[in-house]
């Protein structure tokens, strides 16, 4: 879409509303828009930007005024917020807004009504640890005083101080000693310790408002304060010792935190994914058998039978000598970045192939992620001198560039540095309000796809580290929806990764390790996200409505949104104050 491109930065309105070779949403074609609305689409503006930066700015500042997690104060402030955004959208005339706007209500709408949802999970999940931490209220206060404009009265806050410090040292004891009558399960207390963390450092942020400005308050205050924060490090080790099983010395059990059904169910309606959790399994699953085939048949082409599984680990030994790894990401992304330039079907802007730098992941950022993270700053890992043997062995084959082949565009150009650099610069907005990953990673992946379907793997090898990572991505579908829905077990998830997939089993445990951090639909969201820009292409490009530019282009400018909506504003569907996914991308499964 150069030409849309150039008419966005450089054409007035008269000549953008009267230019006859502007692309617009086929939807459009017999029933022209208002001029509002023909400008609007074509500078990328909406009626509402400012109010979902506003939202989303405001949001962010009620955070930050109250930060105190879990608190009621927080909760309370919040859900006052949403209500009201909730009512102010309600009373808008959805009519009345252009194409842009109308796209930005429903994204809006969707994300307050999600938010709500979180808050009372949020809520649940504090009265869940509450018998952990009687002493919240006592601590939580004194930040929330301060903020509060409310000064301190510093021999009463000493006494409350010192009750705190002799309820820590009879929590820990009875914790160390067995004594303790709770019954919780891992899950929350791993919450619990991490609460008790953050209200360590909630104290301290409020100690420095007072400490050395206040002579009463540090003749009263500095002393059982000294042990309420050395009594909060002692019980937080306590609880993580025995009641999550965390040993000092060792690495971390990984601590599951699933959401079930419902809280599944929450996340796929903002996301606008019209399945169930156990359908998008379903579609997991028919995606991985197909790529398994694809598996065996390189596999047959490399001598290997259909035995993938060896054919896998033929590749895996092929990784550089350490050192040598940055040379090669190097050489990968210019010749992918050139490919995809030559293939003539995505304007890539030359600054952003320009700027993007490389850096190495450090040994413990690994445990997390063993493998690339993309951006401008794309980091890659590779064995470090300090890992112990097995460890370096185990980075070093899962990372052999002919892994990293078909990942290489996927974070930089034209996957997640391009979009950073694209969506900094048109409609900002939408992903403050949600930065999806179905639209982030899925587009990332997408691309994969495309390349996959041509000539671009140079050999046998990089093209069976292309299919490995897809069948990481379907893999991704089936384990970590049956985890969250409480089918698998953090162990179960790892078998799987390591039996089915060929992951390094170092690696597999890093891969469920984030699982358990990320949000719920983050490792979903790289195949349905893919799957759902493949068929956006086919109902758009496969029908001649665009031309592959035009629909890659039009998708860099829109911004980030959920891919439904991404389809609605390339075909100019009609759309109301209401609207609710049902864009069936995969049929049924």
């Amino acid at each position: 879409m150069k030409r849309a491109l150039l008419l966005l930065l450089l054409a007035p309105a008269a000549t953008i509303a009267e230019n006859p070779n502007l692309v617009l949403p086929p939807g459009w074609a017999d029933d022209p828009p208002a001029l509002d609305s023909l400008v609007a689409f074509a500078r990328g503006e909406s009626d509402l930007r400012n109010a979902v930066s506003r939202y989303v700015l405001d949001r962010e500042a009620i955070e930050r005024r109250y930060p105190v997690e879990y608190s009621p104060a927080r909760i309370e402030r919040l859900s006052m917020f949403h209500l009201g955004w909730r009512e102010r959208l309600r009373e808008l005339d959805f009519e009345d807004l252009n194409f842009e706007g109308q796209i930005d209500y429903v994204a809006l709408k969707h994300r307050i009504d999600y938010n709500i949802e979180m808050l009372a999970l949020e809520e649940q999940r504090g009265q869940a640890i509450a018998p952990l931490l009687p002493f919240s209220d006592t601590l939580r206060k004194f930040q929330e005083d301060r903020h509060d404009r409310i000064r301190v009265h510093p021999r009463t806050a000493a006494e409350s101080l010192d009750v705190v410090a002799d309820q820590l040292a009879g929590l820990t004891a009875a914790l160390e000693s067995g004594d303790a009558d709770i019954d919780v399960s891992p899950v929350v207390a791993w919450r619990a310790a991490n609460q008790v963390e953050h209200l360590r450092e909630v104290l301290a942020d409020w100690n420095t408002f007072y400490d050395g400005y206040d002579p009463m308050y540090n003749f009263w205050v500095p002393e059982p304060y000294g042990r309420v924060v050395e009594r909060l490090v002692a019980y937080r080790d306590a609880i993580n010792a025995h009641l999550v099983g965390i040993v000092e010395g060792e690495v971390a059990p990984i601590i599951g935190d699933p959401v079930l059904a419902e809280g599944l169910k929450a996340d796929l309606t903002v996301e606008m994914i019209p399945y169930t959790a156990r359908e998008m399994i379903r579609i997991g699953e028919t995606e991985f058998a197909w790529i398994e085939e694809q598996f065996r048949l390189v596999s047959n082409d490399m001598g290997f039978g259909d035995d993938w599984l060896a054919a896998l680990e033929y590749t895996k030994e092929l990784a550089p000598p350490p050192g040598e790894k940055p040379w090669r990401i190097f050489e990968i992304g210019d010749y992918s970045e050139n490919y995809i330039e030559n293939m003539d079907v995505i304007t890539l802007p030359p600054l952003s192939r320009e700027v993007w730098r490389l850096a190495m992941q450090t040994p413990e950022r690994q445990l997390v992620n063993p493998f690339f993270t993309g951006g401008e700053v794309t980091r890659v890992s590779y064995p470090t001198n300090t890992m112990r043997h097995q460890d370096k062995r185990m980075s070093q084959r899962g990372n052999t560039p002919h892994f990293n082949f078909g990942t290489v565009q996927h974070e930089l150009v034209p996957g997640h540095h391009m979009q950073g650099f694209m969506t900094r610069r048109f409609n900002p907005h939408r992903g403050d309000l949600a930065r999806t990953p179905f639209w982030g990673e899925g587009w990332a992946l997408y691309w994969e796809f495309v390349l996959l379907e041509t000539d671009f793997p140079r050999n046998d090898p990089d093209r069976i580290g292309m299919l490995f990572w897809r069948l990481h991505r379907a893999a991704r579908i089936i384990f970590s929806l049956n985890y969250h829905l409480g089918r698998w077990t953090p162990e179960e998830c790892i078998d799987f990764l390591v039996e089915r997939v060929g992951h390094e089993r170092a690696n597999a445990e890093a891969e469920v390790r984030r699982t358990t951090r990320d949000a719920p639909l983050y490792q979903i969201a790289y195949m349905t996200g893919a799957l759902q820009f493949r068929a956006l292409y086919d109902e758009i490009v496969g029908t001649g409505l665009m031309t592959p530019t035009e629909f890659h282009d039009a998708i860099m400018q829109g911004g980030r949104m959920p891919v439904e909506l991404v389809r609605a504003r390339l075909l100019g569907l009609p759309l109301t104050a209401d609207y609710e996914s049902n864009w069936r991308f995969y049929g049924d499964p």
